[in-house]
């Protein structure tokens, strides 16, 4: 079984929201498409598709796509170990993600990646101290697709010491809304007590606003 994690052909946000049409429980476009979605036109090329649900939902996600996907579920280092996920298997934590492709095909065409979440909160799983109203995590496409709330995503791209994230959030930053922006800046004070070269960026645009 070939399980390049490298061998990509995602679907676009709308051939997603056609594939979970009708599932009874909430997701959203997540990763850099989502902050896409907010400007409203691609920053820039992504080699893969994330879809955000809560983890206490998963089996019914399960459930809805299992007939005509097929589901690997990974812990998700750098590379994953991704291995079949069976049919009613409650993924627990570490198990972070699964990553979705056609029978008889080779490329992924979507990953889930899973929320925490107690009651009608959100719970940012790298400290729990964080977390929000699940109603208020995201927001909407004038097309009706859903996809996470750009805060929310730049709070977990943070982490990555990547390039391309710290470009999102210059792409992003100068188009968030104050409150949201207010928001990111007191989660990021939160995780990182000792400080984080994005906390400056903000505090910039606030103080230019």
């Amino acid at each position: 079984m070939n399980l390049d994690p490298h061998n990509w052909s995602p679907l676009s946000p709308a051939e997603v929201a056609e594939v979970l049409a009708g599932m009874p429980v909430p997701w959203w476009i997540a990763g850099g498409v989502a902050l896409d979605l907010f400007l409203g036109r691609a920053m820039r090329t992504h080699e893969d598709i994330d879809i955000q649900v809560l983890r206490r939902d998963q089996l019914i996600v399960q459930e809805h796509l299992q007939q005509h996907w097929r589901l690997f579920k990974t812990k998700q280092p750098t590379p994953p170990h991704l291995a079949p996920w069976p049919s009613g298997e409650f993924l627990e934590p570490p198990i972070n993600s699964v990553w979705v492709r056609r029978p008889g095909e080779e490329a992924w065409a979507y990953m889930f990646m899973f929320m925490e979440a107690e009651g009608d909160r959100w719970v940012y799983r790298r400290l729990p101290a964080l977390g929000g109203r699940i109603a208020d995590m995201g927001l909407t496409t004038d097309a009706g697709i859903p996809y996470l709330a750009p805060e929310i995503q730049l709070l977990y791209k943070s982490s990555t010491g990547r390039e391309k994230d710290a470009d999102d959030l210059r792409r992003v930053l100068p188009r968030l809304p104050l409150p949201r922006a207010y928001w990111l800046l007191d989660a990021l004070r939160t995780q990182y007590s000792d400080g984080h070269e994005w906390i400056g960026l903000i505090e910039k645009k606030l103080e230019v606003l």
